[in-house]
């Protein structure tokens, strides 16, 4: 049990699927895990814990931003020895090709400052995704005939962003999508030798200003949650 997390020892297990909404991971864990039991509700922040073809799986909220992760992640890492994992979130297109409910595999997460940019003052470090996971990610795309866009993406540290310069920049650059999480997550792992990835529905687009409604956002994303698992045991 930690300040955060209330579950026990031997609760959470070594493969954790991130999503920031909490009721996201109600959703995710009584649709896809075999026996989910709830062994975290601290804060409203819900964690189940079941199995997948009899692999053990944590699906814990991250709550949003990077600041919510890190600690989350940290705590997942550091208390209850988690080796893998994964981002289950929505994000913002950038790119014309990208489109409503596309599916982004994050190779790389670009961002202005993150929890640990303290710590590298001014080095710029470049958080990237575990090969093994994205290669195995992919492969469970083209399994199951998805196309998924992989690449780059933009990790904000703010939801309503006023720099349209800083976005036509990151258009021009290649970059696929926007969320608020991944950046943090891939340093955390590359820190303490952790397996991490992100698997991103895209729910609006920064360019035609289509959205997603807020039920879709929580309960539509079935494809992201297989392909994440997949990748996790592959």
């Amino acid at each position: 049990m930690t300040i955060h997390i209330g579950a026990e020892k031997g609760q959470i297990a070594p493969t954790v699927l991130m999503p920031g909404d909490p009721y996201r991971a109600r959703w995710a864990a009584q649709t896809f895990l075999d026996a989910p039991e709830l062994v975290n509700e601290t804060r409203g922040m819900l964690g189940y814990t079941g199995t997948w073809k009899g692999h053990p799986v944590t699906i814990q909220g991250s709550g949003m931003g990077m600041p919510s992760l890190s600690i989350y992640a940290n705590e997942l890492i550091r208390d209850f020895d988690a080796q893998t994992l994964i981002r289950i979130g929505s994000c913002g297109g950038m790119q014309p090709h990208v489109k409503l409910r596309d599916i982004i595999v994050a190779m790389t997460a670009s961002s202005i400052s993150t929890p640990s940019s303290g710590i590298f003052r001014e080095f710029n470090y470049a958080p990237t995704a575990d090969w093994g996971l994205l290669r195995a990610a992919v492969a469970a795309c083209e399994a199951n005939s998805i196309q998924p866009h992989v690449g780059a993406i933009y990790s904000s540290d703010v939801f309503y962003d006023e720099r349209p310069d800083l976005n036509a920049e990151m258009v021009r650059h290649g970059i696929l999508g926007v969320e608020m999480e991944a950046a943090e997550l891939y340093t955390l792992a590359a820190r303490y030798n952790r397996r991490a990835l992100a698997v991103l529905t895209v729910s609006d687009h920064l360019g035609t200003g289509e959205a997603l409604p807020s039920e879709d956002r929580e309960k539509s994303f079935a494809d992201m949650v297989e392909i994440a698992l997949s990748a996790a045991f592959a």
